[in-house]
Order: structure tokens, then sequence, then C-alpha cells
């Protein structure tokens, strides 16, 4: 499938995500709504750790990461919602039985606050 790649200016009107480089960039196609671009397609990749969380201020509403550190360690922006995702691990096959909840999850967070997506265990 073709991505089309998002200019900031592309997401005012609908939810525009910025996917960390610790997932999986095919997570960006496993996300059916919202517009989503990763860290790499953003040209931030390599930035060290907490900088993806400033830059995303002004440029994308919620930022999706697994990091489990960043909450403690870095301040939310007041207009991104930070969603944290606690997986297994962070390979694909292990993130797709979260993306109904996760899309909930996007749907409710407001900006400035953090939620997590947690796998259910049995």
């Amino acid at each position: 499938m073709e991505r089309r790649f998002l200019s900031v200016r592309a997401c005012r009107f609908k939810t525009c995500i910025l996917i960390d480089e610790c997932l999986p960039h095919e997570l960006a196609d496993e996300l059916v709504g919202p517009e989503v671009r990763t860290v790499q397609q953003a040209g931030w990749a390599g930035l060290s750790n907490g900088e993806p969380l400033e830059k995303v201020s002004g440029s994308f509403e919620v930022f999706l990461t697994i990091d489990k550190r960043i909450e403690s360690e870095q301040k939310v922006p007041g207009d991104v919602a930070l969603i944290t995702v606690h997986a297994h691990s962070n390979r694909i096959q292990d993130l797709r039985p979260l993306l109904p909840e996760l899309l909930r999850v996007i749907s409710k967070t407001p900006p400035g606050k953090s939620a997590r997506v947690e796998r259910i265990t049995n």
C-alpha cells in the first residue's frame, strides 16, 4: 500500500499521530482513520530521548510510544496526548491485538494528558 506523506498543515482538521521510532513503521498502516507519520517520516530519527516529544507540539496531536519511562521522565506538551503502549514486545504481531483499544484511547485522551494501552494477560 502506498502511503501519502503528510505535511504538518495536512493535519489541521484530523487527528494527527506521530509514532515513536521504537515502534514498527508498519503500525502506521494498521491505524485506520487518523493521519499517521513515523518519527522517521517526520525527519526526526535518531534524536535523543525526549526530543521527539518536544517537537510534536504544534505539529501533531498524539505521540505514540512503547517507552514506558517517558511518562515519568518527560513533560507532556499541553497540546499533545501521550499514548504509551504496554505490549509483550514492539513487534507488529504483538501490537495488532491492541489496535481497537489503541484507537479508542487515542480518541478519548485529551491534549496535555497521557494514557496507557496494555495487553490483556490471561
